[in-house]
């Protein structure tokens, strides 16, 4: 059975935006259309912002039990997937000498 969950946004300039996040066999996808749109925009990569969202409308309806730990959990391990391709990865290099190195 899907678990679908909806939430309505502001934008800068003051646009509505409906987004629907829905959940069948293990995958998430979202949707979203401003209002006045005709079509609705799927995203094979959800945007940051809408996973944050997503999140603390499943926080909070996991606390009045109407979502599962399961659903918070897989989107908390999205965020940290699109956290981690959004940060620019940096090479570590080897420190030589470390504290005991001698001017």
């Amino acid at each position: 059975m899907p678990s679908q969950h909806i939430w309505m946004e502001r934008s800068e300039d003051g646009r509505k935006r409906e987004v629907r996040a829905t959940k069948f066999g293990g995958v998430w996808r979202l949707q979203a259309k401003t209002a006045g749109e005709l079509d609705w925009t799927y995203y094979e990569q959800p945007l940051l912002e809408d996973l944050l969202s997503l999140k603390e409308v499943l926080v909070r309806k996991y606390q009045r039990r109407r979502a599962s730990a399961e659903d918070v959990a897989s989107v908390e391990r999205l965020i940290a997937d699109q956290s981690d391709l959004d940060m620019p990865r940096q090479r570590m290099r080897p420190v030589r000498g470390g504290h005991n190195r001698k001017p």
